[in-house]
């Protein structure tokens, strides 16, 4: 039965693989002089989907939320396995499933290499590899005061549709409508995290909430005698509209500002490189902003329109909480 399903479902020609699935290990050549850059994600019914979610978006998210991370190192998608546990085989749902996982790797022309499966609550675990020049890796441990702050892409539309489906946040239909397609198929900045090679000094993929997050960013560059925080505006941060009419509401606001799922990419760059900031952006075919600088005083801090700081409850996802 298992070799079946595998067959059925998850085997494909790897032409850029030395062997692919069907055999104890895939055999992988790395082009040479390129490093690999290796991510896993492991994603569970009831914590990270529900089991009403479309089964072709859960292909598609499971794998997008991987390929992120490879985008925030600025790593090229090459392969991936997938260990998969099923309450049982579903025939309906492991066709949708598989054609969501290969559209999106096919966007990106990754290759599926291996993998296991196996009968238990319904469980996705997957690797992605990746591969960067030496030394051209974009890292966390690399922003520097005076940089530049910058996001891709738009923030708080997926925490605010968790929030609107969870009942945390009234929202009207055809406004929860706008801000849906986030939560369910977000899309990898990963042509962005390529472009930015050689002009971001630090970067991190969105995936706890954008203050979580870039605190990991301002952990990491944290060495020796070197201390340095971040101040960030409110106003800079870059919304959809239909987000920024809720942001009267707190919930809206600690979903832009430390909700999750956005997958966007938030990187530091010196001022010296901002239009090459641009430039890199327009190729990947993604909007940037600037929404604040790294300072030389510990500490991150949110300002709004007059300047004054803003009182932070929450700053990203608990994987851990209840």
């Amino acid at each position: 039965m298992e070799f079946d399903l595998i067959a059925k479902y998850f085997t494909r020609a790897t032409p850029d693989a030395v062997l692919g699935v069907g055999d104890d290990c895939a055999l992988l050549a790395p082009s040479p002089g390129m490093q690999l850059a290796v991510s896993s994600d492991m994603l569970l019914e009831g914590r990270h989907f529900s089991p009403q979610d479309s089964p072709a978006g859960i292909g598609h998210k499971s794998l997008a939320v991987n390929l992120s991370d490879l985008a925030a190192m600025g790593a090229a998608p090459r392969w991936a396995t997938l260990s998969i546990a099923l309450p049982e085989v579903d025939d309906a749902w492991l066709t949708a499933f598989s054609r969501g996982f290969f559209r999106m790797a096919d966007l990106h022309g990754i290759e599926l290499v291996g993998g296991d499966t196996t009968r238990g609550a319904l469980t996705l675990s997957i690797t992605v590899i990746g591969e960067v020049p030496p030394g051209q890796a974009l890292r966390r441990d690399g922003a520097q005061a005076g940089d530049d702050i910058w996001v891709s892409g738009v923030l708080g539309s997926a925490a605010m549709a968790l929030a609107y489906r969870q009942g945390r946040l009234f929202m009207e239909q055809i406004d929860a409508a706008k801000v849906l397609p986030a939560l369910y198929l977000p899309m990898p900045r990963v042509e962005l995290g390529i472009a930015l090679r050689g002009i971001a000094h630090s970067a991190i993929d969105i995936s706890d909430g954008l203050l979580g997050d870039l605190g990991h960013i301002l952990e990491r560059s944290q060495v020796g005698a070197k201390s340095i925080g971040a101040r960030l505006e409110f106003s800079a941060l870059p919304t959809l509209p239909v987000v920024q009419s809720y942001l009267h509401e707190a919930v809206a606001r600690d979903c832009v500002l430390a909700g999750g799922d956005d997958y966007e990419l938030c990187f530091t760059a010196p001022q010296a490189k901002r239009d090459l900031v641009l430039t890199a952006a327009n190729d990947a075919g993604v909007s940037v902003s600037r929404i604040g600088h790294i300072s030389a005083k510990p500490g991150l801090t949110v300002t709004d329109a007059d300047g004054q700081s803003l009182i932070i409850e929450h700053t990203g996802y608990d994987h851990f909480a209840a």
